[in-house]
């Protein structure tokens, strides 16, 4: 399926318009769909050359990736098969074959293209500047998963500046549109055994596909996931080598510690062992910007943004889930001696789940705001909230806190079977503690899966009460 990137492919057709060659950016995790969203803007093209760079692999070469591109090319074009000698080179040979047609031409995992070049960009840089941009009809599209390198070595690169007419930060689908992965079975499958697959899979396109809509959540959890032939078992360390290389050991401890919670840049110093720094700060923006991690501005109400107040959360749920589930077994699993247990009775699955489901949430802000008829684009701030106690005041804890000019949106994300009154309390109990401008007005909203007690409504407490359910099915959402 090609899905909810409609956005992306009318800004990507406008380029056409230009009457200009242009040269465009796509970036985003690995498996999220660049390559495709590429693919379906390329069948727009009288033409289009779509070429890959050879994964990281100990030993690999520039003279490797020159074959490859020198292959892959051939392939795409009435060109024979030749290696290369140079990247001026490579690029002159793709020159030569674009024509006067309007033609796209995917350069694919461009990090990777550049192993064994120091000086790939500057290459690329010439070629764009004395060959492929004479063409007019040309759409150069650089796509990667590592977006550090593409920051770097392009679009923070001075030689590239003024250069590149558009870039695409490619994320996770909106759970609306995940909802169309099951198909015919639709209307017929249960929001809590979605639930348990979007805990898994979250919004990546990849991920989804691999499900068998025919099958039960906990089939297809197996099959995935506790099997050592499983797509989801074998993907964690190859997803943190594609993306980082030999640095994927350091990333990984980042991540670990965020499978627990959202924490500041100094607590995951000292969990790490590492001085604060560059370094850290480095890494925790490579994790953001490949799309594992989250952060936001954990500021009080009606105060300034400080960045001290930023915090940091795995905002993937696949990585947590492979964390907290499949590694403490793995070794069992590979030898083939794991029994596998129901889902819901694995160590703090209620917790663990509590974490996936807020982060769906989390990830569908603009949902949210859609169900609770919050106009985007009037929010100041949104996001998780702790309050610290100190001698003045109580410390709280918020789910998700919205602010805008004038009012604050209190909203409580609850994953039970059966939520009853009780939230009220736990709410009033958290406004009571919060310190706010009383020029901000406050409205608590409830988030939930699983079943509401008959009478939670009928209180009129809540503004707004949103079911999971409505996150997954309205169709109404921007």
């Amino acid at each position: 399926m090609f899905l909810n990137r409609e956005q992306e492919l009318k800004t990507l057709e406008a380029l056409f318009d230009l009457k200009k060659a242009s040269l465009a950016v796509c970036k985003g995790r690995r498996r999220i769909g660049k390559s495709r969203l590429i693919e379906e803007f390329g069948k727009k093209a009288t033409k289009f050359i779509s070429i890959q760079g050879l994964a990281p692999r100990r030993g690999s070469t520039k003279k490797d990736q020159l074959g490859a591109f020198g292959a892959q090319l051939a392939k795409n074009t009435t060109l024979p098969p030749i290696v290369p000698e140079s990247w001026s080179q490579a690029f002159s040979l793709l020159n030569s074959v674009i024509g006067k047609s309007k033609t796209v031409v995917l350069l694919d995992e461009i990090s990777w293209m550049s192993i064994g070049e120091k000086d790939f960009a500057g290459f690329l840089k010439i070629a764009w500047d004395t060959e492929l941009s004479k063409n007019s009809r040309l759409v150069l599209v650089l796509c990667g998963s590592v977006s550090s390198w593409i920051d770097k070595n392009i679009l923070n690169n001075t030689g590239f500046r003024g250069r590149v007419s558009v870039t695409i930060n490619v994320k996770e689908l909106a759970l609306t549109y995940c909802n169309e992965f099951w198909g015919k079975y639709t209307n017929n499958i249960s929001t809590a055994e979605k639930l348990k697959l979007l805990s898994i899979a979250g919004g990546v396109p990849k991920y989804l596909e691999e499900i068998d809509p025919s099958k039960s959540a906990e089939s297809n959890i197996k099959r995935l996931c506790y099997q050592p032939e499983g797509y989801l078992f074998k993907e964690f360390e190859e997803l943190l080598r594609d993306s980082f290389d030999k640095r994927a050991p350091a990333y990984k401890s980042i991540v670990e510690k965020l499978s627990s919670g959202s924490f500041g840049i100094n607590e995951i110093s000292a969990f790490l062992g590492w001085k604060k720094g560059g370094r850290i700060s480095e890494y925790l923006n490579d994790l953001a910007k490949s799309g594992f991690i989250s952060y936001h501005n954990s500021k009080d109400p009606g105060k300034k943004k400080t960045k001290s107040n930023i915090k940091y959360r795995l905002s993937d749920n696949y990585l947590r889930f492979y964390l907290k589930y499949l590694q403490p077994v793995k070794d069992q699993i590979t030898s083939g001696i794991y029994h596998g247990k129901n889902l819901e009775s694995l160590p703090e699955w209620e917790t663990i789940m509590g974490l996936q489901f807020e982060n769906l949430v989390l990830n569908n802000i603009r949902a949210v705001c859609h169900a609770a008829e919050i106009n985007p684009e009037t929010i100041v701030n949104a996001g998780p909230y702790v309050q610290k106690q100190t001698k003045q005041k109580k410390g709280c804890q918020i789910d998700l806190l919205i602010e805008t000019k004038y009012t604050l949106y209190v909203c409580e994300i609850k994953f039970r079977k059966k939520t009853d009154r009780s939230v009220i309390n736990e709410v009033l109990e958290k406004i009571s503690c919060l310190n706010f401008p009383s020029t901000l007005s406050i409205r608590p909203i409830l988030i939930y899966t699983g079943e509401l007690t008959e009478n939670i409504e009928a209180t009129g407490f809540f503004a707004k009460i949103i079911s999971f359910e409505t996150l997954l099915t309205n169709k109404g959402q921007p």
